[in-house]
C-alpha cells in the first residue's frame, strides 16, 4: 500500500510543501513507500477545462486510485484551501477516496484560519468517500519558518504532531510487513561474530 502526498500549493516552495516533506521523511524513515504529486505540475488548461483525456490529469487521477493513504497539504487563502487543490478534487470521481485514509495538512498566516481544515476541506474529503480522515494539522507562518539558507523548518510543536500522525498511520493503517520491509533482514544467531 503506497502513500500519496498531494501538494496543493500553487508555489513550488511553500510552507505547506514543507509540512508534506516533513511527513514524507517520517514515513520513509519508518519504511513506508511514498509517492509525490504536485498539482502545480499538472496542465493548468486541462485542470480548468476538466480535460480528463489529458495525460497529466488521467495519470494523476490514476495515482489517487492506486494509493491506500493520501496526505494532502494546502495553504489557506481567504479561509479556504487553495484553488488549484479545489479544481483537482473536483475532477476526481465521486468515490475516489473510498477505502482510503486521509491526513489533511494546512498552513496559514495566523491561527484565525485553522478551522478551514474542518469546515472547508474535511467535507469535500468525506464527500469523496474517505474511509478515515485523521485529525488535520494546521501550522501558522510562525510555526514553519525560513532558515538562513532559505529552507523551511518545522518547529518542534508541529513536528511532534506530525510524529503522532505518522505513528497513527504506521500503527493503524499501513501493513506492518510493508513498513518493516526496508529494515535489515533478521540475522541468525549462528551468524553473529563477536570480537573481544
Amino acid at each position: 500500500m503506497s502513500v500519496l502526498l498531494i501538494a496543493g500549493s500553487p508555489s513550488e516552495r511553500s510552507r505547506s510543501a514543507a509540512l508534506l516533506y516533513a511527513v514524507a521523511q517520517r514515513l520513509e524513515f519508518r519504511g513506508a513507500q511514498v509517492e509525490h504529486l504536485q498539482i502545480r505540475d499538472l496542465s493548468p488548461q486541462a485542470l480548468i477545462l476538466a480535460d480528463f483525456g489529458n495525460p497529466t490529469i488521467s495519470h494523476a487521477i490514476g495515482r489517487v486510485a492506486q494509493a491506500g493513504v493520501i496526505v494532502i497539504a494546502t495553504p489557506v487563502y481567504k479561509a479556504a484551501y487553495s484553488g488549484v487543490l479545489k479544481v483537482f478534487l473536483d475532477l476526481l470521481p465521486q468515490n475516489a477516496l473510498a477505502g482510503k485514509t486521509v491526513l489533511p495538512l494546512a498552513t496559514g498566516g495566523s491561527p484565525n484560519h485553522m478551522l478551514a481544515l474542518d469546515y472547508a476541506l474535511r467535507p469535500v474529503l468525506q464527500s469523496l468517500g474517505a474511509k478515515q480522515i485523521l485529525p488535520g494539522i494546521y501550522a501558522t507562518d510562525a510555526q514553519v519558518t525560513v532558515t538562513e539558507s532559505g529552507a523551511y523548518e518545522v518547529n518542534a510543536d508541529i513536528g511532534q504532531r506530525l510524529d503522532e500522525s505518522v505513528n497513527t498511520l504506521v500503527r493503524e493503517v499501513l501493513p506492518a510487513a510493508e513498513v518493516h520491509a526496508r529494515r535489515f533482514a533478521p540475522v541468525q544467531f549462528s551468524q553473529v561474530r563477536c570480537s573481544v
